[in-house]
């Protein structure tokens, strides 16, 4: 929970209790629990008083821990804000109107503010009466509901209806799962059907994207791009955002950048930092003069339309696996000794796991 909780409570900026059920164990056990939740950067958390294992307040059979160890977990609840220096809510909930009786959750509740509770919450209150019973007591102490949908013990209210009770807080626990439920059982209905599930019912890509926080990630590429040339593309081939393969250049000095699209048919890259790196200075060695030699690379996809058309120098066909993986492992110098030169010549002519089809010619 307490790793969830961090997730959670990074990828919102609003106030989040977490649900520290009882503690998972004695008032040492609370008090460690506690520290744990404020790590996490939770607001709140709420402690209620059944016996180990708990279970859904709204069933049956529900067992409460006595009074006084009742009391303790939320005594270690407190001690452990302040060691920590935190001001994390602590939401004090008791099970005893179900275990026990309307009296013993009353008094509990009492007892529980007395400890240090900044919230109390007594689940599965049977009515409007209960409701407002436990609304009188300490008046000044927050109460919190819970509207359990769909037939739960507690009546139903709106959160205008239970603020003129007296309460301060409530969860609708189940609307978000079970609005949830109902629309994968719909989608997946309809699927069965031969049918898809109606535009009306699921946000298109574009929102999705925006939910997720893709055009923050665009923005954060665009801040941190590099220097060095780069293609971008889809189908596997780069992470990149563009949607089509293209060639991108940031000079040093002004960092423009040059994109060139693949209605363009040929695109020529040159990377001066790489090019001086392997022997672009005519040395002696086994890959000299590699770099004046021109490849060509072309990439079909299995739909027909081509997807790129680049020439390259030879020495950047092993750099250029990153953006098409299918091309790792290729020995480029042997590749050119069988050619013996001549331009126009088919070097690699084949499919990727994809289906598109990958050529390189010397040119």
């Amino acid at each position: 929970m307490v790793d969830q909780g961090e997730q959670i409570t990074q990828a919102v900026s609003i106030p989040i209790i977490g649900d520290g059920d009882n503690g998972y164990g004695n008032a040492i056990n609370v008090k460690r629990t506690v520290k744990g939740y404020i790590r996490a950067g939770f607001a709140g958390v709420i402690l209620e008083d059944q016996v180990s294992p708990k279970a859904c307040g709204h069933t049956r059979g529900r067992k409460v821990v006595s009074r006084e160890e009742a009391v303790m977990r939320i005594k270690a609840a407190v001690d452990a804000r302040k060691e920590s220096g935190s001001d994390i809510v602590i939401v004090a909930r008791t099970d005893s109107r179900q275990a026990v009786s309307v009296e013993e959750s009353l008094w509990r509740s009492r007892s529980l503010a007395d400890a240090g509770a900044d919230v109390l919450f007594i689940d599965a209150l049977e009515s409007k009466e209960e409701m407002k019973a436990l609304c009188e007591v300490y008046p000044l102490v927050p109460k919190m509901a819970n509207m359990l949908e769909g037939g739960g013990k507690t009546p139903i209210l709106s959160p205008m209806e239970l603020e003129e009770i007296g309460y301060k807080l409530v969860v609708y626990p189940l609307s978000l799962m079970g609005v949830s439920i109902r629309a994968m059982q719909d989608a997946l209905t309809a699927i069965k059907g031969g049918r898809m599930p109606s535009p009306g019912s699921m946000p298109s890509f574009e929102e999705i994207k925006d939910i997720l926080g893709f055009n923050k990630y665009y923005e954060e590429e665009k801040r941190y791009a590099t220097n060095i040339s780069q293609l971008t593309s889809q189908s596997g081939y780069s992470s990149a955002s563009s949607d089509t393969y293209s060639t991108q250049q940031i000079s040093e000095g002004d960092k423009d950048q040059k994109n060139q699209s693949v209605q363009d048919p040929v695109v020529e890259v040159f990377t001066p930092e790489v090019y001086n790196k392997y022997a672009a200075d005519n040395s002696s060695g086994p890959f000299s003069g590699i770099w004046s030699i021109k490849l060509r690379v072309k990439i079909t996809g299995r739909d027909g339309f081509e997807k790129l058309d680049i020439q390259i120098p030879a020495g950047f066909l092993e750099g250029i696996t990153n953006i098409v993986p299918a091309l790792g492992g290729i020995n480029i110098k042997a590749l050119l000794d069988d050619a013996d030169g001549g331009g126009g010549k088919v070097l690699l002519d084949f499919k990727d796991r994809m289906g598109d089809r990958i050529q390189v010619f010397l040119e």
